[in-house]
């Protein structure tokens, strides 16, 4: 659906619905036009601008009984999905960081990194603290079973995707950003089963963890706790 908010005519001719909406804050609005039609949505990140917007998205899908999948690309770059997350005890990730003023500054592209840092950790983490200079912020996350993990947000100089996995066996380094292929070879079997490849629990906890590093950033970097 290419509008920015679907009609209701609109909706009854079409099967599947991609909010592909760059802000984040129209999201919960129309969200919910296509959850209550009942039609498979895949929402491009960010879902929202806020933890609260994203858990009334959810909220409303499981009313109406509408299936619902969010996630960034980078979630699949080389090599991440190959990684055994139940070794996974630490990783160092990085990407792009461009803000916007009309969003919390890890919702606009820092997203990306964020993504990358729960698919290898899982949901579970319990606070973040933000260290932000000029061109650089450092975001370091304590997970509930003493695991650390961290993302460099680039907004000066050279800047690229990528990370260290840090196993009990090994060490892995993530490899290239493939577009948006392997994201599409997700999206469309979640069409067709209705089920998500992405458990709600760890797509809030990706939007708790930048909530409370936009309240570190705000507060002079100390340890902020993640909404539960």
């Amino acid at each position: 659906c290419a509008l920015p908010i679907c009609s209701a005519e609109l909706l009854k001719k079409v099967d599947y619905v991609l909010l592909e909406t760059n802000d984040g804050n129209l999201h919960l609005e129309q969200a919910l036009q296509v959850i209550k039609a009942k039609k498979p949505l895949f929402i491009d990140k960010p879902i929202a601008n806020s933890y609260a917007d994203a858990f009334k998205i959810f909220e409303a899908a499981r009313k109406y009984g509408c299936p619902i999948f969010s996630s960034s690309s980078l979630r699949y770059i080389t090599g991440l999905q190959e990684v055994d997350r139940t070794k996974v005890i630490g990783a160092d990730v990085y990407c792009p960081a461009v803000t916007e003023p009309s969003h919390k500054d890890l919702y606009w592209y820092g997203i990306h990194g964020v993504e990358m840092l729960f698919a290898l950790m899982g949901s579970g983490c319990l606070s973040v603290k933000t260290v932000q200079e000029q061109g650089t912020s450092f975001y370091v996350g304590n997970w509930a079973d003493g695991r650390i993990a961290s993302l460099r947000g680039i907004r000066e100089g050279k800047d690229d995707f990528g990370g260290t996995v840090f196993l009990k066996d090994q060490i892995v380094h993530l490899g290239q950003f493939m577009g948006y292929g392997p994201l599409l070879d997700k999206i469309l079997p979640f069409f067709e089963t209705g089920v998500s490849p992405v458990d709600e629990k760890e797509t809030l906890a990706i939007c708790a963890f930048i909530d409370a590093a936009e309240e570190s950033k705000l507060n002079g970097g100390k340890t902020v706790l993640l909404q539960k």
